[in-house]
C-alpha cells in the first residue's frame, strides 16, 4: 500500500468511529437497526459498482 491509499483508508476509519457510536445509540430497536443498517449497504454497494464501472 502507498501513501496515497493509506491516508484515504485513515480518513474514512476515523469518520467511522466518530459517527459509529450516534448511530448504535439512535437505533437501539433490533428492527429499526437492520432497515438503516440494509439501507446504508445498499448504498454502499450501489456506489462501489459505480466506482467500479467508472474507473
Amino acid at each position: 500500500m502507498t501513501l496515497d491509499q493509506i491516508i484515504p483508508a485513515l480518513a474514512l476509519i476515523s469518520i467511522l468511529i466518530l459517527i459509529l457510536p450516534s448511530f448504535i445509540k439512535s437505533n437501539i430497536n433490533n428492527k429499526l437497526f437492520l432497515k438503516n443498517l440494509s439501507i446504508w449497504g445498499i448504498i454502499v454497494l450501489v456506489l462501489m459498482i459505480l466506482l467500479f464501472l467508472i474507473f
